[in-house]
């Protein structure tokens, strides 16, 4: 293994739409482009997208989206087209993309979702993914670099352009590998349940249930609290601001469990809240004292509670049932079911959406068989 310490392979600087179009009319519908970004996430609810980096036979190209409007320019190649896109845990990088491919790419191989197929680890970072199948240990000095800068310096764009130099051969080895183990299709189905997961723009209309603590409140609370944070949710995208600027979980469950009457009660309860300004505390105001209706709870979802009683008592044989599988299969327990799904279904007896697919098939005999 070597230190890649050499510079980084000439890439095209691109600040004009023609010239992006012009980059990406050159590759075939065959190719295997290797796709990354790097945004900034500090005071915004937003990504704000600061660098694409493309790399394709040998050739490479940093667009720069602050200085133009990128619009539907990737769509017609990325979104649209037959390449395959290689990206590197996308999760994000789709949501920076989102406004500009709206469903993501068309075809996408995630190679942190390829190497966990190939019993390579849950979650392995891409310096380790090279290192790993290349023997090349990049760099990390630029890793929390200010991007959104401008010129960027030499240094930020070699490492930049390195982050898909080696997309190539990561993915030449791992597409072999899932073909070895036949995983192909199973690969193919989670990356395109990341694509959704990631380019769903609309909120989670039912935020209440990651609340655990307050799944024994009465349905009125909890009716209430999906109200808060729907109304937190909606005015942190309107606002380009983080959530919990705005408001911060243990303080919505405050003010739910104890609901503030005055404007000045609300005020000294949520001091310290950067976003929350006048007009928004006096909207939260009107938010948490409005009448919770008969319509409001039965559309409100249950909060799946921790596993008590005969739950808490069926869930270690679960785990195992689990574990033993994914030894069976060389993949990782967490890939095959995470331990957050396994509790909501032994608690609701109802099979959850994570495990439709190929999991559906593995799993529903011998999980349903040792619920309580």
């Amino acid at each position: 293994m070597h230190l890649e310490t050499s510079l980084a392979p000439d890439a095209a600087w691109i600040e004009r739409r023609d010239d992006l179009q012009a980059w990406l009319a050159e590759l075939p519908g065959d190719a295997a482009l290797g796709f990354d970004t790097e945004f900034m996430r500090r005071n915004t609810f937003y990504p704000q997208l600061a660098l694409i980096q493309l790399g394709w036979n040998g050739r490479y190209a940093l667009v720069d989206p602050v200085a133009f409007e990128i619009d539907d320019a990737l769509q017609p190649s990325i979104g649209e087209g037959t390449a395959v896109t290689v990206m590197h845990s996308a999760s994000e990088d789709l949501e920076a993309l989102s406004p500009f491919l709206p469903n993501g790419p068309r075809q996408l191989f995630d190679t942190q979702i390829a190497a966990a197929f190939v019993g390579m680890g849950l979650g392995i970072s891409y310096r380790a993914l090279v290192a790993e199948l290349t023997g090349v240990e990049l760099d990390k000095g630029e890793t929390r670099s200010d991007w959104l800068q401008r010129p960027l310096t030499d240094s930020q764009r070699a490492y930049a352009t390195l982050d898909v130099v080696y997309l190539k051969p990561v993915h030449e080895q791992l597409a072999e590998r899932l073909m070895q183990r036949d995983r192909v299709a199973w690969h193919a189905e989670d990356c395109e349940r990341l694509k959704q997961r990631a380019c769903y723009r609309e909120g989670d209309p039912q935020p209440q249930r990651t609340f655990r603590s307050a799944s024994e409140w009465s349905p009125e609370q909890r009716a209430l609290l999906r109200r808060v944070l729907l109304w937190r949710d909606q005015s942190a995208r309107t606002l380009d601001r983080p959530r919990p600027w705005l408001l911060e979980d243990a303080a919505a469950m405050s003010l739910v469990q104890q609901v503030p009457r005055t404007a000045a009660e609300l005020d000294s309860r949520t001091r310290g809240q950067r976003a929350l300004r006048s007009p928004q505390r006096a909207e939260l105001l009107t938010v948490l004292l409005n009448p919770v209706d008969a319509d409001e709870i039965d559309a409100t979802q249950n909060i799946p509670e921790s596993p008590q009683g005969e739950a808490k008592r069926a869930l270690p044989a679960m785990k195992d049932c689990v574990d033993k599988l994914a030894g069976e299969l060389d993949l990782p327990a967490g890939l095959l079911c995470p331990r957050k799904v396994l509790e909501e279904y032994v608690v609701t007896a109802q099979w959850p959406e994570f495990l439709e697919g190929w999991r559906r098939q593995i799993l529903l005999e011998p999980l349903s068989r040792l619920l309580p």
